[in-house]
Parts: C-alpha cells; structure tokens; sequence
C-alpha cells in the first residue's frame, strides 16, 4: 500500500467536505476549492478524518492512489491555513508595487512589466530601507500559487555572476568566479 496514500487526512475546525460523484469540494474560511478524482479510486469521510483507497495494487492505482491524497490534503490546509511564496527582487532599481490585482515591476527593462494575478492570489510588497523588495504571495490553492511564483521569476531569473534577479527567499544562487577565473 502506498505510504501517503493510506495515511488519513485530518479535517480542520471549519471546513466542510462534500463528495460528489467523481468531484470533491473543500470549502473553508479562506474560500473553496474543487477537484475532479479518477473513478476508480473512493474517497470516504469518517469521523474527522478523510480516508483515499484504491481497488487493487495496479501500478495505475498504486500511482494515483499517493497523487490524490496529496493534492485533496493541499486543498484541505490551502483553505484553513493558506500558502505562500516569498519572492526577493536583487538588484539596482528593482521595484514592484501591488493595486488590487495588478502588480507593476521595474526590472531594468525599458518598460515596467504589469502582471494580472488571478483573483484567488494575494500580493503584498515590502520595502525597507537600504534592502531589497520582498513580494509576499498567498493562495488557498497550492498548484496555482506556485504557478503564479514561478511565472514572476521567469521574467528575471537570477544570473551567477552578480546574483542579479527574482529569486525565491532563501534560494541558494550557485555563484561563478567571471573572468578573473580564466588568469
């Protein structure tokens, strides 16, 4: 049996669980989210926990079984705790500024760069003297927040040789020596 697939799921004070036909629905006090489960597997509420099981040991059961116990208890803490990403701007005359959905960069291009984040993310900059922007997200929904991380970084990924770009807080920027390596 699969070793995450078959430990259970607690279900939080305040979130609600209905299974219906092959789509379950998590609803919580930070929104609700929806996802489509294989036909093959069940999904059972018992007590407070949430239990997944599969109907053989197939390699497609077995495979499945672990993938949606996973992504059902992401939706589950998504919308009782919430997730974040932390993303850090490096470099001179690297800004970003958050109005409701819309968040403006100043990444060295010629032009600022705006991005529409979707309604489910949250963005929040801070800016303390003499450090660099932090861009704080926050989604119920895992796989869209990191979606939506990911996708930021990609317009300045950070180059080895001054560190230079979007990275993720606490990321560890493999460094190269430049010329001076070549005497």
């Amino acid at each position: 049996m699969s070793r995450i697939g078959k430990l259970p799921i607690d279900i939080p004070q305040g979130v609600e669980i209905k299974i219906k036909d092959n789509n379950i629905i998590v609803k919580g006090k930070l929104g609700q989210l929806e996802q489509q489960i294989h036909p093959d597997l069940t999904v059972e509420v018992e007590d407070s926990k949430l239990v997944v099981s599969r109907p053989t040991d197939s390699k497609e059961h077995r495979s499945m079984h672990g993938l949606y116990r996973s992504l059902i208890y992401n939706m589950v803490y998504g919308v009782s705790e919430g997730f974040k990403a932390v993303l850090e701007l490096i470099g001179v005359g690297y800004k970003a500024s958050v109005t409701g959905q819309l968040l403006e960069m100043s990444l060295g291009f010629s032009h600022d760069l705006i991005i529409e984040l979707p309604n489910e993310v949250n963005a929040e900059v801070t800016q303390e003297k003499r450090s660099n922007p932090i861009l704080t997200i926050t989604s119920a929904d895992k796989q869209l927040l990191g979606q939506v991380a990911a996708k930021i970084r990609s317009y300045r990924m950070p180059e080895p040789y001054k560190g230079k770009g979007i990275k993720f807080q606490g990321e560890v920027i493999r460094r190269k020596q430049g010329k001076m390596a070549a005497k």
